[in-house]
């Protein structure tokens, strides 16, 4: 595998597919708030969503994860699967769910019982070194699944946290799904910033060494920030719901 390039490692670089999927994305919410209509911060957390994407991809982000280092993929990551999604089912308003609940195969997927485990099992699957490796060395095709799956589990696992439609969970019940879902995706972080040697051969391979990075250095260094990051969001969603519960008990 030869990952030497003729271009800088810091250059900026979109694919294709990412140009259209953000504006399609972006248009399909403005016809939406035309139709069915939405407050104005719901509106900023949706352009918000939007502009993480654009981080993910429209920036040096995006070819420093492709192609050096794993940190900066991880980052990416975590943006497509916690951040971005969070901040697109914010900006969902409750028209606009109570129509997407319609669905009968929207209301089975968002179910907490289906949401979770779907996402974890898609965290930890796309990160298994095999496959993380061979969608690396596909990126014509199979990378644009994995980041597809990575946003759409997200989408998933944010909704019983956010919306109210097609069920309404009591704010203990939320504290316990925000809670079990940091507690159980936090070990792949850890898990990758405590193994003694680096496990993902694309990274291995990987030349120049950015910021001189060793590859084992590189693992380090991401699988810390990976646990931290998914620590502070899931985090702060579980304090919210569950002072939200605290203060409806009375305590």
């Amino acid at each position: 595998m030869v990952l030497a390039h003729a271009h800088s490692p810091y250059a900026w670089q979109a694919d294709v597919d990412t140009t259209v999927v953000i504006p399609a994305l972006s248009l399909l919410y403005l016809f939406l708030v035309g139709r069915l209509g939405a407050p104005r911060w719901r509106i900023v957390c949706f352009a918000g969503s939007m502009a993480l994407l654009a981080v993910a991809f429209w920036t040096p982000l995006h070819h420093l994860g492709l192609h050096y280092l794993l940190t900066a993929h991880l980052l990416q990551n975590v943006i497509l699967a916690e951040w971005a999604p969070l901040l697109a089912v914010l900006g969902i308003s409750p028209a606009m769910a109570a129509a997407a609940a319609r669905f009968k195969g929207w209301r089975i997927a968002i179910h907490p019982a289906v949401a979770l485990p779907v996402w974890l099992a898609d965290y930890f699957a796309w990160h298994a070194p095999p496959i993380y490796d061979y969608a690396l060395e596909h990126q014509s095709w199979l990378i644009h699944i994995e980041h597809a799956c990575y946003f759409g589990t997200g989408l998933l696992v944010w909704w019983p946290l956010v919306h109210d439609v097609p069920r309404r969970l009591a704010s203990g019940a939320r504290a316990a799904y925000a809670f079990a879902s940091f507690v159980l995706a936090s070990p792949l972080g850890l898990l990758l910033a405590l193994l003694p040697r680096p496990v993902y051969d694309y990274y291995v391979d990987a030349h120049p060494r950015i910021w001189g990075l060793s590859p084992l250095t590189d693992q380090e260094i991401a699988g810390v920030t990976m646990a931290s990051e998914q620590a502070i969001v899931l985090f702060v969603v579980f304090l919210y719901w569950f002072r939200r519960f605290l203060a409806e008990e009375g305590l």
